[in-house]
């Protein structure tokens, strides 16, 4: 497997150049060579994925051709030991963007040596999707990296948030079955470590956690955090206090290795969200609206995304509906699922649907956004249903010559084939037989309209019950 020294020659390496003349012809020629090749200046954006690179290289020629490369992405290699990580950074001062996703780098960094003054001031963004590193390697990686916005965990399988330390000094390892043997060293409340303030932006997209009290250690953790995407994890609940089943048995006997709160648990879900503007819970397992409730107490969120999870398997709501209960409960969000900022005609409509909507549910159906709507609206009269389709069946005057009947007749049927239906009456064939249309209401201003058209259906001539339908005989033309 190649070093990122050798991937990098076999990419931006100098390429020989060698002139060789003609003893024949005895020409001699003259190629000027400059110092540098062009292929040798590596790029300020650096991609080398999938080629293999285990391993940094030589430092010195490393550094030499590194030193001005700003965006590194290094994804799909097969990087494994952080030393060779960290001597892959070390040569690129200037680094303001790095990708590591897809390197098995679950070794723990616990065991490398890492000078605790070295830090990487520009590096603004790091992607760490898919290596499962552990996390106590990410929160000391987090410590070289003080002034790190963005940052993606995305696929690294984890179920739980250990940012922060337990402090465990006796060196026993829990034994879920043997009582005596548990560890009970002081922990350290996540609430109050507040130790990567810089942190704006955080992928979290695909890991197999499932508890949002869980998901709050992110947000003790990274207490500016402006944007976190949960996409496609199987949250089930933004209640803080939700326990399974087996957490309920054990509670009174242990505590678990992720859990590194004090006793008190009672706790709100945006308590350690307090400036999150962006949400994306695409993909999640919510299945109840009193988590839509939950996400409108949240005090800076503005922007949500939330489709694709269960709340939305049922038939119940149309696409509309669904958009107009989620903007009504949701105060505080100007946008959803993407598109523009929602209008206040739209939230207006959105709030007043709401009301008419729980007006018909029983009282006990109604949430407390009903009643907070209904002081502002009031209550309203529920829509007046107006069907404006036509008649099916109306009764026409039919008149051919001196005989007249009063007929019952389908307007969605063409003129082609009322033609046909009245040829017993006519005495003639549909084929010589002229309609025209007469409006009660018009009779004396327009007179009567022919219909032409055969494919046309009678609706479309706004007929009522009481106008009438002449019928005549297209006259021979004489041969000459």
């Amino acid at each position: 497997m190649p070093s990122l020294l050798e991937a990098l020659e076999q990419k931006y390496g100098e390429s020989s150049t060698e002139s060789e003349g003609s003893d024949d012809e005895g020409i001699s020629v003259a190629i000027f060579v400059p110092c540098k090749s062009p292929r040798s200046i590596v790029p300020s954006l650096l991609v080398l994925n999938d080629c293999d690179i285990a391993t940094a290289g030589e430092k010195e020629a490393l550094e030499a051709k590194c030193a001005c490369v700003e965006e590194l992405d290094l994804a799909k290699n097969k990087l494994k030991d952080w030393p060779e990580v960290f001597g892959i950074l070390q040569q690129m001062p200037r680094l303001k963007f790095v990708n590591l996703s897809f390197n098995e780098l679950n070794t723990p960094l616990k065991n490398v040596e890492v000078d605790r003054n070295l830090r990487w001031q520009q590096l603004r963004n790091l992607v760490l999707n898919s290596t499962y590193i552990d996390w106590e390697s990410v929160d000391q990686i987090l410590d070289h990296l003080p002034r790190l916005e963005e940052l993606h965990l995305s696929m690294n399988d984890y179920n739980v948030v250990n940012l922060c330390k337990k402090n465990c000094d006796c060196g026993r390892i829990d034994n879920k079955t043997d009582n005596e043997t548990k560890c009970f060293c002081p922990t350290i409340d996540y609430r109050k470590k507040h130790k990567h303030g810089g942190i704006r932006k955080l992928h979290f997209n695909g890991n197999p956690i499932d508890k949002w009290r869980e998901v709050c250690k992110l947000g003790y953790a990274f207490p500016n955090l402006e944007s976190l995407v949960l996409a496609d994890c199987p949250i089930e609940s933004l209640d803080v206090n939700v326990e399974s089943d087996d957490e309920k048995c054990n509670r009174n006997y242990e505590r678990s290795e992720s859990e590194c709160e004090s006793g008190n648990n009672k706790e709100s879900p945006h308590d350690s969200f307090r400036v999150l503007k962006f949400l994306n819970l695409n993909s999640t397992r919510l299945a109840t609206w009193d988590d839509i409730e939950r996400l409108s107490k949240f005090p800076a969120l503005h922007c949500v995304r939330i489709q694709g999870c269960p709340l939305w398997e049922s038939n119940e709501y149309t696409e509309h509906e669904r958009r107009q209960l989620l903007i009504a409960r949701l105060p505080n969000v100007e946008i959803l699922n993407g598109g523009g900022v929602i209008g206040s005609d739209e939230r207006e409509d959105a709030e007043r649907a709401f009301i008419r909507y729980y007006m018909e549910k029983p009282e006990s159906d109604r949430p407390e956004r009903y009643f907070e709507l209904v002081s502002i609206h009031g209550k309203l009269d529920p829509l007046v249903n107006v069907d404006l389709r036509p008649e099916k069946r109306v009764k026409v005057t039919f008149t051919c010559g001196s005989n007249s009947e009063v007929r019952s007749v389908d307007v969605y049927r063409s003129v082609s084939d009322l033609k046909t239906k009245l040829e017993a009456f006519a005495g003639f064939s549909a084929a010589k037989m002229r309609l025209f249309y007469v409006d009660q209401d018009l009779r004396d201003i327009q007179g009567p309209e022919e219909m032409k058209y055969p494919h046309k259906q009678l609706y479309s001539y706004n007929i009522q019950s009481g106008d009438e339908i002449i019928i005549d005989c297209k006259k021979k033309i004489n041969e000459k």
